[in-house]
């Protein structure tokens, strides 16, 4: 993406990838090169972009594993011309407040994960005290209904760990680390929650039928999106020194 001003307008060239509904939304908001500062973190701003902008077009929608009732794009741009207005903040700043808006997004994540694994875990109850194999119920099993105990008390504990963080962010405090950490946690425990909840299920599971095989394929994005596992690990070993940059 480049971005040239003149006068009150900028112009920008380039493409975006993994644009959520860019199929049918009005506006997009990315981040555009906008400077020659060769820090990555210094050369970025936000610009918001109206879809129907001479000059944007959707190269095409991208086909997804999950997450079907919401389309992705990947969106062209060329000669694009938008008002200075536009800019979102400081020029040269676009990449700070991306990630003061990830600290929200991040505790969206977790919060909006909770409710999935609740239920989850109630269907899969109800759905095995039903259904029997050798003369008892899924469900009687203590297997099954200690697994099902393991999986409620760890969402237990990602609910308490989400209170904590919205608490202390309401108080203005810095929850970079903590909203690192419970993005990362959130994403696996939906990982773990859905592949252990879906196998119980035994072959119904495996089919578009039930709510927990839709939730198999969404939530695997909840590791990936919003900043990745390993991206969360990197951050949170910078807090603690122990990442080799944070050494030197």
């Amino acid at each position: 993406k480049q971005w040239y001003q003149r006068r009150v307008r900028g112009v920008i060239d380039g493409g975006k990838m993994w644009t959520t509904n860019g199929t049918q939304a009005d506006w997009m908001c990315m981040l555009v090169n906008t400077n020659d500062n060769p820090n990555p973190h210094r050369n970025k701003s936000l610009i918001c972009v109206p879809m129907k902008t001479k000059g944007v077009s959707v190269h095409r929608k991208i086909s997804k594993m999950g997450m079907h009732s919401s389309d992705t794009a990947e969106i062209t741009m060329e000669n694009v011309r938008v008002p200075l207005d536009n800019l979102i903040g400081e020029e040269g700043k676009g990449f700070q407040h991306q990630m003061n808006q990830f600290q929200n997004e991040r505790i969206y994540a977790a919060a909006g994960a909770l409710p999935a694994m609740d239920r989850a875990i109630q269907e899969t109850i109800e759905y095995c005290s039903q259904r029997k194999a050798f003369g008892k119920t899924i469900l009687d099993n203590q297997y099954v209904h200690y697994r099902l105990a393991e999986l409620q008390t760890e969402v237990e504990c990602l609910r308490a760990m989400l209170y904590q963080c919205v608490d202390q962010h309401v108080a203005g405090e810095d929850i970079t680390p903590q909203a690192t950490m419970l993005k990362l946690k959130s994403g696996r425990l939906v990982r773990e929650v859905s592949d252990s909840c879906l196998q119980f299920w035994g072959g119904m599971g495996y089919t578009d039928d039930v709510f927990i095989s839709r939730m198999f394929r969404d939530t695997r994005l909840m590791s990936i999106g919003g900043g990745a596992d390993e991206v969360m690990l990197n951050i949170i070993c910078k807090y603690m020194g122990t990442d080799p940059s944070s050494r030197k």
